[in-house]
């Protein structure tokens, strides 16, 4: 008999801009479609940045956060970073090839690029699968 694998459950909270612009359409659509499949929770990034003690300190007790920018300007991140709370990854529309513009339709494909980005490092770390547990490079 196999002994029982020692990963657990981690928490993960997904905070993603929601612009308005399609890169910024495009993060919060990607956040939607990851907390749907099981990935990790969507919380108020807004609620964090209005200083909400309680959702604050959700940010900080978490176990890894997932920040999603649209463009550079990298508001998420910022709004995080001056609470002195930083993500454990951060991922930006633009940077994936995915132009901005203010038109707020986009092809499906593109919402597929941020969530592979979101999970390709993780997987490849042994980090939170798709399924919100530890990757099992520690387990036989």
């Amino acid at each position: 008999m196999s002994e029982a694998c020692a990963c657990e459950t981690r928490s993960v909270m997904i905070l993603p801009c929601s612009g308005a612009s399609n890169v910024g359409q495009i993060a919060n659509q990607a956040a939607l479609e990851l907390r749907a499949e099981g990935y990790g929770r969507m919380y108020c990034l807004v609620g964090i940045g209005a200083h909400i003690q309680p959702m604050v300190q959700s940010a900080r007790d978490v176990d890894r956060i997932v920040a999603i920018d649209g463009c550079e300007v990298c508001c998420a991140r910022k709004l995080l970073e001056h609470l002195e709370i930083r993500p454990h990854q951060h991922v930006v529309v633009t940077q994936l090839g995915i132009e901005k513009s203010y038109d707020v339709t986009w092809p499906a494909e593109q919402v597929v690029a941020v969530k592979k980005a979101i999970r390709g490092p993780e997987a490849a770390k042994g980090g939170v699968s798709s399924s919100g547990q530890k990757g099992r490079t520690c387990c036989a």
